[in-house]
Parts: structure tokens; sequence; C-alpha cells
């Protein structure tokens, strides 16, 4: 059967998932099959070795920083730090999801110290934005990371574009990796924002003690160690480097997927299947932290790590069952796609120099 027999007509630009109303869900027998098979059993032991090895990169990163004092090397130093700190967002992305202890509880506090304590970004800001993604991937209106930003991911935002950031838009999907540099700047800020803004934020003051306690003694070690412009270089070296993996990491996964527009009803299983993407290839689990699986981490979201890559072929095999297709790639064609998806959509932005008077005139 056919992907649009399935789903329905798809819209060539952006493809996109119309309503599947008589679709019947077999997510719960899946479901019981990863349960029966003990793969949504806690694996306490790898979060508590992959947390110690990352104390002790953390650790020879501040060595190495303190050893080489005013040398240009201190900026290895930095791409080292911006790397060990986006594996602790991992970690922290994992707690988030109630995958390292049984108790809600005990993840929440992990994970506040980890994103907050650690990384120096808000646990509660990501938290609320995460847990909207998963309940509607790639779905208008509904999941937060396909809301317009300075990148536009579906043809109707990029329409609106105008002046200065039509020009962005339309050649975004070139520019989409080079502007994650300033995507670890990004995540602070609206993490500050979050924090001292109106709205409800769970832990909040717990969060300001540690966002602010971090990055004060972060921002003063660096001024006081190294002379004022290399300082400089290493703080935009570090958030660059977090900023690039972090987005390398979560990009990849549901961007040139299916949108569901406004309004579809999919079930719950076709709705996590189809817009997301696989990652395959050695060492991707570790370089993106279980991230590679993202159909089984949508599927079952407090699975441990160590856990996917077994569910992945029980949820392949059911998915050939119910001919649901089932998306997986390499990491480097992962990132073709997204230029070209990104700069697809980039067209329907209305090109600032056009005029309409001369286009109402210009010959067809």
């Amino acid at each position: 059967m056919s992907f649009e027999a399935t789903l329905g007509p798809v819209r060539t630009t952006t493809p996109r998932i119309v309503g599947a109303p008589n679709a019947t869900s077999t997510y719960s027998a899946l479901l019981k099959t990863v349960r029966d098979a003990g793969l949504l059993r806690r694996h306490r032991t790898f979060y508590i070795l992959t947390f110690s090895f990352l104390v002790i990169a953390l650790l020879g990163c501040v060595t190495g920083f303190i050893l080489l004092r005013e040398s240009w090397f201190q900026l290895l130093i930095a791409g080292a730090l911006g790397i060990v700190l986006t594996q602790f967002a991992f970690l922290a992305h994992e707690a988030s999801h109630r995958q390292v202890f049984e108790s809600g509880p005990a993840n929440d506090r992990a994970g506040r110290f980890l994103a907050a304590g650690i990384v120096g970004i808000s646990y509660s800001w990501w938290m609320t934005k995460h847990t909207r993604h998963h309940a509607n991937p790639n779905t208008v209106g509904k999941d937060p990371d396909i809301e317009i930003d300075t990148i536009s991911f579906i043809e109707e935002d990029a329409a609106k574009a105008k002046g200065f950031q039509a020009l962005i838009t339309r050649k975004q999907g070139y520019l989409f990796f080079p502007l994650l540099m300033l995507e670890g700047l990004n995540l602070h800020v609206l993490s500050f924002k979050t924090l001292f803004g109106p709205g409800k934020v769970n832990g909040r003051a717990v969060e300001i003690s540690m966002v602010v306690a971090r990055i004060s003694l972060y921002v003063a070690a660096i001024f006081l160690f190294l002379p004022l412009g290399m300082a400089f270089a290493f703080i935009g070296v570090q958030l660059a480097v977090f900023g690039v993996y972090m987005g390398a990491s979560f990009a990849p996964n549901h961007k040139g997927m299916p949108i569901i527009p406004a309004g579809s009803k999919v079930d719950f299983l076709r709705k996590q299947v189809l817009t997301s993407r696989n990652i395959k290839g050695f060492g991707m689990a570790t370089f993106m932290g279980g991230l590679n699986y993202q159909i089984e981490h949508h599927l079952f979201p407090n699975m441990p790590r160590p856990h996917l890559a077994q569910a992945r072929l029980i949820v392949q095999e059911h998915c050939e069952t119910q001919q649901i297709p089932y998306t997986e790639t390499t990491l480097l064609k992962s990132y073709g796609i997204v230029i070209e998806y990104l700069n697809r959509v980039g067209l329907s932005a209305r090109d600032p120099f056009d005029c309409p008077m001369v286009n109402q005139y210009r010959r067809p």
C-alpha cells in the first residue's frame, strides 16, 4: 500500500499527514510486547556510569583550562566544554522523560540539577516546551518545534516573511547550521525570559538560584583567568559548539517529515511513527544521546536509552505488519534532507525587492 493511499493526498512542497479517522491503533498490543520484554525497566547502572564519565570529562576540561592559562589553545577547551555540556543536556532530557529513576520527583530533581545547575538552562521551560512537542509532533498550531523563529518550518509562515527576514528565509536551509551557532545563546536567553517572566514556573526560585549561580561562576572564572578578548572568544566558541551540537542532534529527527494540519485526527501510533525519523550508524546512540532512535523514543518516552535498540526491532516488525512507513537513514543524509526541506519551504517567502506594480505588468 502506498504512503498516499494510507494517509490521503499529500502536498508536494511540505509533506502533510491528513486525517486517518478510520485507522485503528495497535499501539496497545505493541506496548504490551515491549513491556513483556522488560524494555521499560530502568537501567540505573547505565546512567550512573554515564554521569560519572561526564563528570570526569568536565573536570578534565576544568583542569585543562587552569593549566593552559593565557593560551589560544583554550578555544579547544571551550569546544570540548560545549560537547560535554550537550551530553549533560541529553541526560537532563532523559530525566525529564522519567527514563532514569522510577520516581517522578527523583527524575525532576536530577533533571533540574543537570539542566539548571550544570548546563545553565531552565528545566521547567524545557519540560513545558518538550511535553507539547511529544504530544503533537509536527502538528500545526500545537508543536512548538515547528513554530516560526528565525527559521520557518511551514510554507504559511515562510510566506509571511518580509524584508531582511525574507532574504534569510529564502536560503534558510543553507543558513540553518550557521544559525545554530547562536542557538546556545538563544537557549539561555529563553530560559531567563521564562524564569523572570510572568507565567507559572515550577521550582522557579530553585531554578533561578541554580542558573544565576552557574552562569555567574562560569563567567567570573573565565574573565578572571583569561584576557578580555580571549575570554569573549572562549565563551563564543563554547556557546557555538553547544548550539550546533544540540541543533544537529534534534533537527534530523522530525524536520522534513510529514506535517499534520491543524484539526486533523491521527491515531497515536501513526502520529508518532510517520512524523519521526531514525538515524542509523555506529556510535549514534552516544553521539545523539539516544535521539537516533526517535521513533521508539516517541512511542515509549520513558524507555531507558540502552533498551531503545532492541525496541527498534520490535517496532520495525510491527510497522511492517501494519503497513506503516518506518523511516530510517544516515546522519549525513538526514542533514541533506533537512537543508533541502528548509530551502523548499523558504521558497514561499516573498522576495523583499519584488514590486507589486512591476509584477502586475510583467509578462508571464
